[in-house]
């Protein structure tokens, strides 16, 4: 898919990337008062707790306004940011977005060095607005197969899940250098060397088992899922995970998506509800105490690998470390190795 890493792009210019309008991750636009009297009303339904994204089409969209398709991500990244702010006042716990697929990997060397530089950069600001996501009580994970990125991105990355892992009120998830594809095979190759190594037993493996060795362990399945951009297709996004969830799709491309889109899928979600969707309750992971364990082994190995391959580039402390300190010490650390 072009663009799904155009969404995940910051908003520069030629010359500044501070001066831009959306240049933050926290959106403080007001909602008109029919826009909350809306919300209100689809309140008294049941609502996701879980909207997954598929952000398709700034290209698109610079090219029908006959503008740089610079000014296209920038229109995706402020389209991003109103919609993490149109899901909290939804009370919407949980925003996962397609920001970066494998598949883009295939792209000419000079279009993947901007779209790495471009990820570098929307990273720093969310490490430099670490007091603010506190303050909105945001918590960033990212997911994907992050070995796959330079160095100092993967270390960026680490930087800013680390400054902002005890955040509960809202959960962004970035899938980047993702695809679901890719995701279950990794996941089970794990298992298979486990299997090898007398860690887990086959008898052990089970559907929630797996659920629980994913890149999305601490997430529940979305329970919508958007794709802009009038594309009929999900692009090998959380496959495994969208086993029973709402697909909507929607005409519009990413930076022309409306308060009105949202608010109609969700709509959509409520109508349909209790047709045919089942609970993620149904799917609640309670295994053996060796495969809970192999479980939480996995997910910790995969970040200490990630420390372990950023060590030559100045992450001096080990992952157990660094996760023990406190948001402001990781800020302090953060400064004094990267902030150059």
């Amino acid at each position: 898919m072009s663009s799904l890493s155009s969404s995940f792009s910051p908003l520069i210019s030629s010359s500044d990337t501070t001066q831009s309008s959306f240049s933050s991750w926290i959106s403080e636009k007001p909602l008109s008062w029919f826009q909350r009297l809306c919300i209100y009303i689809l309140k008294w339904g049941s609502l996701p707790k879980h909207v997954a994204i598929v952000m398709d089409g700034n290209r698109r969209y610079a090219k029908k306004q006959s503008v740089e398709k610079i000014q296209g991500h920038q229109k995706g990244f402020g389209k991003l940011t109103e919609t993490l702010q149109w899901c909290s006042d939804m009370d919407i716990m949980e925003v996962t977005i397609f920001a970066f697929s494998i598949e883009n990997f295939k792209r000419t060397r000079e279009e993947i060095d901007a779209l790495m530089e471009l990820a570098r950069q929307k990273f720093r600001l969310m490490i430099e607005e670490w007091k603010k996501l506190r303050d909105h009580g945001i918590c960033v994970r990212v997911i994907g197969n992050l070995a796959l990125l330079p160095k100092d991105l993967i270390s960026l990355i680490i930087i800013a899940t680390l400054l902002t892992k005890d955040n509960k009120r809202t959960f962004l998830n970035i899938a980047f250098s993702y695809t679901g594809k890719d995701e279950v095979l990794s996941t089970s190759s794990e298992i298979i060397n486990g299997i090898r190594d007398g860690k887990i037993r086959e008898n052990e493996i089970t559907e929630t088992f797996f659920d629980q060795c994913l890149y999305t362990y601490e997430s529940p399945p979305p329970d919508l899922l958007i794709r802009t951009s009038g594309e009929f297709r999900i692009s090998d996004f959380l496959t495994w995970q969208s086993w029973n969830n709402q697909i909507y799709f929607v005409k519009s491309l990413w930076p022309e998506f409306s308060m009105w889109n949202l608010l109609f899928a969700i709509f959509c979600y409520q109508h349909f509800l209790g047709k045919f969707m089942k609970t993620y309750e149904d799917r609640y992971f309670n295994g053996s105490a060796n495969s809970v364990k192999f479980a939480d082994t996995l997910q910790k190995e995969r970040w200490r690998i990630l420390v372990d391959r950023c060590c030559s580039n100045g992450m001096k402390l080990d992952y157990q470390t660094l996760e023990s300190l406190s948001a402001e010490e990781v800020y302090v650390y953060y400064k004094k190795h990267y902030d150059t």
